[in-house]
């Protein structure tokens, strides 16, 4: 059989460039030569596409501080007709030459955050004709930014944290009545959150108003939108998210937990620095009535989205027996030590069965209207 032809985007512009680096080196790793073709493309912090590295081992490097690096390169994807990608080869002194990588079966992106992660890139891949993994447009877009992420699922009954938007224009022009409905509608702790960021990044936990303002500044320095959160005391649980063949239901995975090890919360630096400060215990010591419970809620929310191929359903399990969802991931941590894959391990899909299983499903289906 002839192999399948994918091209794998990694990298991007968001702030989350160094952790799609070491996804793209284990995905890489992982993917079975005989099955695949593998097309890597960088993207720069810059937003310049590039000839990727096929090396695993020197994507990760650099570990949390990696990058794409300098090419004379340029990658073009052709849009319309048979997807292809392009070289555009800059000489000096001369014209710029360029060479045929020929056309491709599918795209696997492994961006995070903003112009990857958020319906930017899969809008492209959208209208270039090519079959992409993960999400469409819709559910990317929502499920990146927390606070339509929570009209949505609120809208669907599905509970939430209480929250306080934090709108950009409003905050410039309404700042003491923003400030005014965080004192009525939440208590402190709180959490202050850009809107449309992943990893942590730009997070703050505020234990009393005199924090707030500064909170916010340091958030919208990542996102001029932001969210205050309601602070909740209880366990935080993951679920994984596959969808199913043809018109079969999603697949759930066990669940598992994050563990805090004499650190505060689960921040940037403890997820990508000072890892020891946390671990995942998988599967999460919870009842079994609580386990089937967050595994029913995480397949409506996938559902509530319109999700494909996969997310990661986040939830708080409360002091008082509340389930409430924090978020979902719609590209989430994918290196082969991250709870995405780690979950489906423990479920029965090992890392290299279920980068096919998202290939073949993103194979399945057209892109457009669907």
């Amino acid at each position: 059989m002839a192999k399948t032809r994918v091209a794998l985007i990694y990298g991007g512009a968001s702030g989350e460039h160094s952790v799609s680096c070491m996804t793209a080196a284990s995905v890489l790793r992982a993917m079975d030569p005989d099955k695949y073709d593998v097309v890597p493309i960088g993207i720069r912090r810059d937003g310049t596409w590039v000839p990727g590295s096929a090396d695993p081992d020197a994507l990760e490097a650099a570990g949390p501080q990696g990058e794409v690096g300098g090419s004379p390169s340029r990658v073009l994807i052709e849009i319309g007709g048979k997807p292809r990608a392009l070289t555009l080869v800059e000489s000096e002194g001369g014209a710029p030459v360029v060479e045929v990588l020929g056309s491709f079966d599918v795209a696997f992106p492994l961006l995070h955050g903003p112009f990857g992660e958020d319906g930017t890139i899969q809008g492209f891949l959208e209208m270039a004709g090519v079959p992409y993994v993960g999400c469409g447009v819709f559910a990317s877009a929502a499920g990146m930014d927390k606070h339509f992420m929570k009209v949505v699922l609120e809208s669907a009954g599905i509970a939430v944290a209480p929250y306080v938007l934090v709108a950009p224009r409003r905050w410039r022009t309404e700042k003491g009545q923003i400030l005014a409905e965080i004192a009525q509608k939440l208590t402190f702790p709180v959490f202050v959150k850009p809107a449309r960021a992943g990893s942590s990044l730009g997070i703050g936990k505020v234990l009393e108003p005199g924090g707030l303002e500064k909170a916010i500044a340091a958030a919208q320095k990542v996102d001029p939108k932001v969210i205050v959160e309601q602070g909740v005391k209880g366990r935080e649980v993951e679920c994984a998210v596959l969808g199913g063949r043809g018109d079969a239901a999603p697949r759930t995975s066990i669940l598992g937990e994050i563990v805090m090890d004499g650190t505060d919360w689960y921040d940037f630096e403890t997820k990508y620095i000072q890892t020891e400060g946390f671990h995942m215990a998988v599967p999460a010591p919870v009842e079994a009535d609580v386990e089937a419970e967050a595994r029913r809620i995480a397949a409506r929310v996938f559902e509530a989205f319109d999700c494909e191929g996969m997310t990661r359903v986040d939830f708080f399990l409360t002091d008082d027996g509340e389930i409430l969802v924090n978020e979902h991931n719609t590209i989430p941590g994918f290196t082969e030590f991250s709870m995405y894959p780690i979950l489906w391990e423990h479920t029965g899909i090992p890392y290299s069965e279920l980068i096919d299983e998202l290939v073949a499903l993103a194979l399945e289906r057209p892109v457009g209207l669907r």
